[in-house]
């Protein structure tokens, strides 16, 4: 080791100091193929350090170099490995320890237990689910009692209305079930399986796979009843009303600043479940500091990916240039000690040059700053709100940033660096479509497995062709209107008595379910559908869906993949809208009251969106807030509208001859089209710029009510006698408006990404995009 040390120059600026020590393996004359060599070193020493560390572990653990599994075998962990309810990808799972002792009789009583216990907790969750969602059953439920459906309360409440003899049917049902089949251990029924179709099967690895599925869906079922009992208990409402939970140390804070609609407030690991004043405000203070460094740090790693570094020198003493300093984290290396002293001398400037003792407003984050506070007190509280939240946006930007930084070297992370990663191993196959390419945020693929991405989409073909059918058949006698005459003649049943939606399943008779059934059947066993057959892979030799080209027959079965997507969608908005609002279509007639429709009539609202306000400004209804946003939204329109054009005009119709300003010698062709155009504004323009809209905004009364506030400022361009020729003149007007603000902005991202005002790709040479 010694020699290894010594026997070399390491010092700062030699090769070795940068791993290149001459040897034929880790050198070459060419610099490209030396830094390739050097960089797999790297790589290379990364991965042993982790790979190492691992093999430390297991040596350890299980007295093995290579720390096999397979040699483990006493483990008392191993013994129910290959049980029911082991499955990918957490494997046996049992951090309590309750099988630590090996015992076979322990675990099977206890599986056993929890089979009845997920049965119970499925039968319950949908007990609770189901009335809420489809309602009550019309009539009695004990005619000799007088006990209506309608007078059960849903949830815990329920209990109340059950009489003696229904305890006793309950009670009697119970015993029913344990005692009408054999269930001592080492019987079928012991394990779950009690020859019910829909969980058993000739195939015992389909009987497994059903049993499984059991076991999961009631260990779901568990999770969510007791979150019902516990919101139901809580709140004294079978869904958890927040609003009957007046008490609750979760609510001491939901006034502070940061509680924003829609989530409200939020503190899911419970810091302030003690209700503690003091410890929350020093949070805040503390969350308060944290976001502005953030905020400071995210526009510090975006800014020099987008407009570049400053000219020249940051330090003429060290012979320093701005672009010598890298983006991101490698940053960090090129600040001197003076840097750091200066960095470290600011944030202790931030923190004593202002009263920041609890109380005080600059310990709620108001410095007086005329950005961040207001004589009004409501704009005040909205622009600390704005600041709270714009800076927990920005901790988790920056987290992120450091990251990808950290992961791959790069400041915005580079996806070219993981070609070896398990989440590309599906980015060729269909339904992989630009421009989000291959998009799997749950991880299903992380594993790689290929058998398990062929089954799953299989099943994403097979669930798309179904809802494409379903949606089809949701929209047509919407639009079309039913079929003349007899569905059933032998039942006296007209396609005209069949309702719309999901209540067509109540006319579905028996012998139409057979059908359905027998036709789901015919689709499913008619063509061979194994593994690495075209249909399996949603080519059945349809026209429509194959072609002898492949490409186009590739085009053809990624549509329809992405059809079956967007279907699915569809469907389940669908099924939602019916079940909200009895309707298959849910009827916006119906939403009377909704504060969303507050604003429906008013200037902007255009066919065929209506009304749009997905973020939910408007959700509160308030008409002074919907007033002030519109005439600021009008304005910004305007604005946008001017840019853009000013924008276009010189680039297709050129440049005034002759000089902008003589007095400067300037002239209209020395000025650049785009943002660049800015550093040629003096001082005397932006007074003018300045005055001129200072003009706009005092020329005429714009206040609340007027018609100049509204956007019609009595200009013959934009109004008329006509009061509906007028209205449709403002309308476009906003219309023209929000186009040329998104024109604008597209512009403002293209110029200062690229250097051009039109975003010229060929000038875009260092981008990692490339």
């Amino acid at each position: 080791m010694a020699f290894c040390e010594v026997s070399q120059e390491q010092t700062p600026g030699t090769d070795a100091y940068a791993g290149d020590f001459g040897f034929k393996v880790l050198t070459a004359a060419d610099p490209a193929e030396k830094t390739k060599k050097l960089n797999a070193e790297i790589a290379n020493g990364r991965l042993a350090m982790m790979a190492i560390i691992g093999m430390f572990f297991q040596d350890g653990l299980t007295g093995s170099a290579w720390g096999d599994w397979a040699n483990y075998t006493a483990s008392p962990l191993r013994a129910f490995e290959n049980e029911l309810g082991v499955q990918a990808p957490v494997g046996f799972w049992d951090p309590a320890g309750f099988t630590a002792d090996g015992s076979v009789e322990d675990f099977k009583r206890r599986r056993a237990t929890e089979i009845k216990h997920g049965r119970m907790s499925m039968l319950a969750t949908m007990g609770y689910i189901t009335p809420e969602i489809t309602g009550k059953f019309p009539g009695y439920l004990s005619p000799s009692a007088g006990l209506k459906f309608a007078d059960v309360p849903n949830g815990l409440a329920a209990i109340s209305k059950v009489p003696a003899a229904g305890w006793g049917q309950i009670l009697a049902y119970m015993a029913f079930c344990e005692v009408s089949q054999e269930q001592t251990p080492g019987t079928d029924a012991y394990a779950g399986d009690f020859g019910f179709k829909v969980l058993t099967a000739a195939d015992p690895a389909e009987k497994t796979k059903k049993l499984n599925a059991e076991i999961a869906n009631g260990r779901l079922a568990m999770m969510a009843i007791i979150g019902m009992f516990f919101q139901d208990g809580l709140t004294g409402s079978a869904w958890g009303d927040w609003a009957n939970y007046t008490a609750s140390p979760l609510r001491a804070f939901e006034n502070e600043l940061g509680v924003q609609a829609p989530v409200g407030f939020w503190d899911p690991a419970g810091f302030t479940a003690d209700g503690s004043v003091e410890d929350f405000k020093r949070r805040r203070a503390t969350e308060i500091k944290h976001g502005r460094i953030s905020m400071l740090a995210t526009m510090g790693y975006i800014t020099p990916e987008i407009t570049g570094k400053f000219p020249g020198y940051l330090s003429p003493s060290a012979g320093l240039k701005f672009a010598d300093v890298p983006n991101g984290l490698a940053a960090i290396s090129k600040v001197p000690a003076a840097g750091w002293g200066q960095i470290l001398a600011y944030m202790a400037f931030c923190e004593v040059s202002q009263e920041q003792t609890p109380g005080t407003d600059a310990y709620a984050g108001d410095f007086g700053f005329k950005v961040l506070t207001a004589a009004d007190p409501a704009e005040k509280t909205k622009k600390l709100n704005a600041e709270i939240a714009n800076g927990r946006l920005a901790m988790m930007a920056i987290i992120g940033m450091f990251f990808q930084d950290g992961l791959t070297g790069s400041a915005w992370g580079d996806w070219a660096n993981y070609t070896a990663s398990p989440l590309r191993a599906f980015e060729n196959e269909l339904g992989v479509q630009a421009p989000v390419g291959f998009w799997d945020p749950a991880g299903f693929t992380a594993d790689g497995s290929v058998e398990d991405f062929k089954r799953r989409r299989a099943t994403e073909i097979k669930h798309g062709r179904i809802s494409m059918l379903a949606t089809m058949g949701y929209i047509t006698p919407e639009i079309t209107g039913k079929f003349p005459g007899y569905l059933s003649p032998s039942a006296g049943l007209k396609f005209a008595d069949v309702p719309n939606g999901l209540a067509a399943i109540s006319k579905v008779p028996a012998a139409g379910w057979g059908q359905i059934l027998a036709y789901m059947a015919f689709c499913e066993v008619s063509q061979e559908q194994t593994p690495g057959t075209d249909a399996y892979a949603g080519d059945f030799g349809f026209k429509v869906l194959t072609a002898a080209d492949p490409a186009e027959k590739t085009k053809k079965l990624n549509a329809e993949i992405a059809n079956g997507r967007l279907a699915m969608m569809a469907i389940i908005g669908m099924f939602f809208q019916d079940g909200l609002t009895g309707s298959a279509w849910g009827d916006w007639a119906n939403y009377t009251a909704s504060p969303l429709r507050a604003f429906e009539n008013e200037l902007g609202v255009q066919a065929p969106v209506g009304f749009w306000d997905p973020a939910g400004f408007t959700a509160d209804g308030s008409v002074e807030d919907f007033k002030r946003r519109r005439a600021t939204e009008i304005k910004h329109g305007r604005i946008s509208m001017l840019a853009t054009m000013g924008y276009i005009t010189p680039e297709i119709t050129g440049k005034f001859p002759g000089y902008l300003s003589p007095s400067a010698g300037l002239k209209f062709a020395d000025v650049p089209n785009g943002l660049a155009a800015i550093s040629k504004v003096p001082a005397a323009g932006w007074g003018q710029i300045l005055a001129y809209m200072a003009f706009c905004e005092v020329s005429q009364d714009q206040t609340p009510g007027t018609d100049a506030y509204a956007g019609d400022f009595g200009f013959k361009v934009l109004t008329a006698a006509d009061l509906a020729e007028k209205t449709k003149k403002l309308n476009a007007e906003i219309a023209n408006g929000r186009l040329a603000m998104m024109a604008i902005i597209g512009m403002f991202f293209q110029d200062g990404l690229t250097g051009s005002a039109w975003g010229d790709w060929a000038n875009y040479t260092a981008s990692p995009l490339r």
